[in-house]
């Protein structure tokens, strides 16, 4: 199978982890990724807004403030 690099920015735990895991770890990681943005690109647009929902009460049960996403957007 043919893969394509493309940058991706991650917020800094998200990228630590990544950077530790093993290579086997790394290549499920990357599957995984290539199978949720292909469904995304696919998706309905209410599926996408759900999903979008459902990640920003868990970012935000996980601390991030408002504050925070504006910080790493403008380091991105």
């Amino acid at each position: 199978m043919s893969v394509e690099i493309i940058p991706l920015p991650l917020d800094p735990e998200a990228a630590k982890a990544y950077k530790a895991a093993s290579e086997e770890a790394k290549k499920k990681m990357q599957a995984l990724m290539s199978l949720w943005l292909r469904d995304l690109a696919t998706a309905d647009p209410s599926k996408l807004k759900a999903l979008m929902s459902e990640m920003s009460r868990k970012a935000q049960a996980r601390g991030l403030t408002p504050e925070i996403l504006e910080s790493l957007l403008k380091e991105a």
